[in-house]
């Protein structure tokens, strides 16, 4: 999703950073953009459901219609709504790629996919959105692993603090298989998804 917006604005009106260089801005800054951010103003129920539904939107950079539909996926699903469509926006490629330390941002993680530069079981695929299962193999293509970004990938610059156990990463190769689907308590988002079920189920 292309949003011109800046992304420091953005992680103010959120109430979290969402790229590393967003922290120190955010840091100094801890309210919500405009001459009115440090006011205080009472919230009513709807505005905090919304608030939380837009920061997991924001944090997986889908499109309204994209986290709709992801949520009508969840409700068909047995077991917790909320859980299902957070472990469902984690299936998706460009989330798998910024997880597995191929890229710095979800915004740099969806780039690369559709500039053709990521393979899914041998075979090209420039869709952020494509939703991955158990077993299937992420690589670089082969003439993109000199470039810059992918230099840096390999050398662990990317790679995540927090382990991620359903999948199996080899930076210095580039390559990322998908063991199993996650489950919501290894998904590193910061959100209540039982608020996003009530904002859709209203």
């Amino acid at each position: 999703m292309n949003n011109p917006r800046p992304k420091v604005r953005i992680s103010r009106a959120l109430g979290m950073p969402l790229t590393p260089k967003a922290v120190a801005y955010f840091e100094r800054r801890p309210y919500p953009p405009g001459v009115h951010g440090r006011t205080r103003r009472k919230t009513s129920d709807y505005q905090v459901r919304l608030l939380e539904k837009q920061r997991l939107r924001h944090q997986y950079d889908v499109s309204e219609c994209q986290l709709r539909r992801a949520f009508d996926d969840a409700v068909r699903q047995e077991g917790k709504t909320g859980e299902n469509l957070v472990v469902l926006l984690e299936r998706r490629l460009d989330a798998t790629v910024l997880r597995a330390g191929l890229a710095r941002t979800i915004y740099q993680a969806r780039q690369l996919i559709s500039h053709g530069h990521i393979r899914v079981d041998g075979a090209k695929v420039d869709r952020p959105s494509y939703r991955l299962r158990a077993d299937q193999v992420i690589t670089v293509k082969e003439s993109s692993r000199a470039k810059a970004p992918f230099q840096l990938a390999a050398a662990g610059a990317h790679a995540p603090a927090i382990g991620t156990p359903y999948l199996s990463v080899a930076l210095a190769d580039l390559t990322v298989r998908v063991l199993r689907a996650p489950a919501r308590k290894e998904v590193p988002v910061l959100c209540d998804e039982q608020l996003v079920v009530e904002f859709y189920s209203r």
